[in-house]
C-alpha cells in the first residue's frame, strides 16, 4: 500500500479543489474555532464517498490540533481536559466502531444530519449561555463521545461544553485541541483495527493536514479584517446546504 496510490482515479483539478477547501476550512477554523470537520465533507463525499470521510478528517485533524495544542499549551485547562477524555473515551470508541459498520448511504445520512443539526444547536447553546460544573461536563462528554466518534462536524459541541464550563478565549482553544488529540487517537485506533485506514484515507488526510498548517497562520491575517458574524453566516449556509445534498444523495441510493 503506497500513499500515492490513494490518489488513483483522482484528477489534478479534484486534488486542487480538495487543497483549496482544506485551506479555506483551516482559515475558518482559525477564526471560529471549528470548521474543518463541517466543511471538508462537502468536497470529499462527492469524490471518495461518505465512508472514508470521518477517518480522513480524524487523521488530518492531528496536524491542526497538535499545532494548536503546542501553541496554546500554557492556557490549557488540564483538569477539565482529563474529565472530558475520561468520560468520552469509551463512547468515542463505540461511536467510531458504529461508524465502520455503516454503508456508504448510511454514513452519508449520519454526516449530513449532524452537519445540519450542528447549526441550530450552536445557536441555541450560545443564546441560552448554559453554565455547567464538572458533573455536567462529565455527563455531556459521554454523549459528545458518541458523536465525535461516529460523525464529522461535532466540534461545535465540545466548544459549547467547554464554554459552558467557564472557559474563555485561548483556554477554550487550547483545551479543545488537547481533548481533540485524545479522541482523535482513539478514533484512528478503532478505524485502523477495523481496516478503515486505507491508502486513500492516508493520502487525503496528509494532503488536508499539510495544507491546514499554513492556513492557521493565514487566519491571523484575516481575523482583524472579517467580522465574526460574516464568516459564521457563510459557514452556516455551507454546512446546511452540504448536509441537505448528502442526505438527498443517500436517500436516492436507499430508494434506488
Amino acid at each position: 500500500m503506497t500513499i500515492v496510490s490513494g490518489f488513483a482515479d483522482i484528477s489534478i483539478f479534484q486534488l486542487l479543489l480538495v487543497a483549496l477547501m482544506a485551506l479555506f476550512a483551516s482559515i475558518i477554523g482559525g477564526l471560529a474555532g471549528y470548521g474543518t470537520g463541517a466543511l471538508m465533507p462537502l468536497v470529499l463525499v462527492p469524490l471518495v464517498g461518505a465512508e472514508p470521510v470521518v477517518p480522513i478528517i480524524a487523521i488530518s485533524a492531528l496536524f491542526t490540533n497538535s499545532s494548536r495544542a503546542i501553541a496554546y499549551l500554557r492556557y490549557a485547562d488540564r483538569r477539565r481536559a482529563a474529565v472530558v477524555l475520561a468520560c468520552a473515551a469509551l463512547t468515542t470508541a463505540l461511536g467510531a466502531y458504529g461508524y465502520t459498520r455503516l454503508t456508504n448511504a448510511g454514513a452519508a445520512l449520519v454526516i449530513g444530519s449532524m452537519l445540519i443539526l450542528s447549526v441550530p444547536l450552536r445557536r441555541v447553546l450560545r443564546r441560552r449561555q448554559v453554565r455547567i460544573g464538572d458533573t455536567g461536563l462529565a455527563a455531556g462528554s459521554v454523549g459528545y463521545g458518541v458523536l465525535v466518534g461516529g460523525t464529522s462536524g461535532s466540534g461545535v459541541i465540545l466548544l459549547s461544553l467547554l464554554m459552558a464550563a467557564g472557559l474563555e478565549g485561548a483556554a477554550v482553544i487550547a483545551t479543545d485541541a488537547m481533548i481533540s488529540l485524545g479522541t482523535g487517537l482513539i478514533k484512528i485506533s478503532v478505524f485502523g483495527l477495523a481496516g478503515a485506514v486505507t491508502a486513500q484515507v492516508l493520502a487525503f488526510a496528509l494532503l488536508i493536514g499539510g495544507i491546514a498548517i499554513p492556513g492557521a497562520f493565514l487566519a491571523k491575517t484575516f481575523v482583524e479584517r472579517m467580522p465574526v458574524h460574516i464568516h459564521t453566516a457563510i459557514l452556516d449556509v455551507a454546512v446546511i446546504t452540504g448536509g441537505l445534498v448528502m442526505i438527498s444523495a443517500a436517500a436516492k441510493q436507499l430508494i434506488g
